[in-house]
Formats: C-alpha cells, structure tokens, sequence
C-alpha cells in the first residue's frame, strides 16, 4: 500500500477496486453515452473549398525573415546562388558553343569584348570576378570542415571573415588583370 501513496495510485486503485464491473465494462459505457452527430455528404468541390477555407485561417510558421542575419547563413546562400550563377553560365556558354560554334568561337567573342568600351569590360569582369572569387574561397573553407578544421564557433567566424576579405582582394586582382 505504501508504493502506491508514493506513485500516487491509491485512489485510484481503490476505485476500481470497489466499483461494480458492469460500471467499467466499456460495452457499457458506449451504449449509455451514446452522442447523436448528424453528418451529411458533401461535393468534392465543396469539400476543397471548405479546405482551403482552413488553410487560409491557419498560422504561418515562422520564416527566415525573423531571425537576425548571421554571417554563417548568409555566407551559405550566398554560396550556392553563386555556384547556381557560375554553373549556368557555364553550362549556357556550352550550350550556345555546341548549337552555333562559329557566332561563340573565341576569337568572336574577344572581338566583341574588345569593341566594348572600359567601363562595360570593367562592370562585365567585376559581375564575374566576385562570384568566382566567393565560390572558390568558400569552397576552400567547406573542404577545411570536411577535414575536421575550423569547426568551432570562433573558427566559423573568422574563416567567414577570411573569406570575405579573399574575395574582395581577388575581385580587385582579376578586374585589374
């Protein structure tokens, strides 16, 4: 009697105990609490709208948008939008090489940035430079936490900042080139 005071199951051992079993039978209990619900058949689209009725009324959860900004998730979507950007001019170079070799052969397109006046050559390397630059620098620091290095919090911080100050010199340096 003592373990049950201590788990608190007392009184409700006693009760069970000393009720009558017709009272516990569960059969029992259906059959007296019997609820009447009418329901009623419903369309498909009255169905969907009653549907997106719900959906309308029900809470967003929370997005990105309220958390402060933070160097380590900004770094990694700037990281795959540059790897995106890069693969598709890439890939649409390529493309554009194999359906029409002569219009994208390089003398072609050094011809046609050569006629372009400075400020164009300059804005048009920057547009590239700083994409590849970030991509290559932060790609080196993925490939540091694959070896297990820079893995604390301090170490992700000031690899970030490495890489942001790698990327603005290299950006300079291949603009310059």
């Amino acid at each position: 009697m003592m373990s049950t005071r201590a788990l608190g199951l007392g009184s409700a051992l006693r009760k069970a105990a000393f009720s009558p079993k017709i009272a516990r039978s569960q059969v029992v209990r259906n059959i007296v609490a019997k609820r009447s619900i009418q329901t009623q058949s419903l369309p498909p689209s009255a169905a969907e709208t009653i549907l997106n009725k719900q959906r309308l009324l029900r809470p967003s959860s929370p997005h990105f948008t309220i958390y402060q900004p933070q160097l380590t998730w900004i770094a990694s979507i700037a990281n795959r939008i540059t790897g995106v950007g890069l693969s598709v001019l890439l890939y649409g170079y390529a493309l554009a090489y194999l359906v029409a070799p002569e219009t994208f052969s390089s003398a072609v397109v050094v011809d046609f940035v050569a006629g372009l006046p400075d400020f164009v050559k300059y804005a048009g390397k920057t547009i590239l430079a700083a994409p590849f630059a970030f991509h290559s620098w932060n790609g080196l620091r993925h490939l540091g936490w694959d070896m297990g290095k820079f893995v604390t919090i301090k170490g992700v911080y000031s690899t970030g900042y490495a890489v942001l100050g790698a990327t603005a010199v290299s950006t300079v340096a291949l603009v310059l080139l």
